[in-house]
């Protein structure tokens, strides 16, 4: 099941830049965490139920800095919360959808984590993201 709009994932080129500009807006990071797998640094913010995740590139070959390099900084992906990842990468994929992820892999928090291509999903990066009880 699809429990909700887990996070919207925004690529920035300096993280420390980007959290003024939102806090600047009344808003306050919560965590800032580093996840080396995917090359990347995050900022969490908190928005009622749902997240909004600023995404700062470690290394020029991460996925966000090719993001911002070919689009400039902004909306990368919106991730859904599910309550079972692998029954959905299973459900999709009979369904004929493109999966960049086919197994799930551990994401910022500890959530396991997965990406639908963007050509499946009208030229959206889709995350699928369960994270433990909350």
């Amino acid at each position: 099941m699809i429990k909700k709009i887990d996070h919207v994932g925004i690529a920035v080129k300096n993280l420390e830049e980007a959290i003024k500009v939102w806090e600047g807006l009344g808003l306050k990071v919560e965590e800032i965490e580093e996840v080396p797998d995917q090359k990347v640094r995050t900022a969490i913010i908190h928005v009622g139920e749902s997240r909004i995740e600023l995404l700062e590139p470690t290394a020029e070959d991460s996925p966000i800095a090719k993001f911002i390099a070919k689009r400039g900084e902004g909306i990368h992906h919106i991730a859904l919360g599910v309550d079972d990842i692998e029954t959905h990468l299973e459900k999709l994929k009979e369904a004929g959808y493109r999966l960049i992820d086919e197994e799930p892999r551990i994401g910022a928090g500890g959530a396991k984590i997965a990406f639908v291509h963007p050509k499946a999903v009208t030229g959206v990066l889709l995350e699928l993201c369960e994270r433990k009880a909350e």
